[in-house]
């Protein structure tokens, strides 16, 4: 069974910098993607970056250029780190963990979340 536990967020001003890490236990990478999500209140959630087994990885338009997603395969461990942030990035942040179809991903586990808050 995966697990996924959040943690990093808290407050910053605007074009500060926060590093979110995500433990992973009962993952195995093969045929797996894992991806950090974001859901502010009123919208959507939305996916920040999704990182396939064959080790691409996609952001989303906003945050390209600002955020890098990268694993510590060693620590088994997602990280984000968030630069310039803005306080459009303000959102509960979530990793998450599910497998790649030929045409999607389904995301079977779920991190608790962790909060980003970006002041201007």
């Amino acid at each position: 069974q995966v697990q996924l536990v959040e943690s990093g967020g808290g407050s910053v001003q605007a074009g500060g910098s926060l590093r979110l890490s995500c433990a992973v236990t009962g993952y195995t990478a093969s045929g797996n993607c894992i991806g950090w999500f974001r859901q502010a209140p009123g919208k959507e959630r939305e996916g920040v970056a999704v990182s396939d087994s064959d080790g691409s990885t996609r952001y989303a338009d906003s945050v390209k250029g600002r955020f890098s997603a990268s694993n510590d395969n060693a620590k088994n461990t997602l990280n984000l780190q968030m630069n310039s942030l803005k306080p459009e990035d303000t959102a509960m942040y979530y990793c998450a963990a599910g497998v790649k179809t030929a045409t999607s991903h389904i995301w079977m586990a779920w991190g608790q979340g962790t909060q980003v808050t970006v002041s201007s």
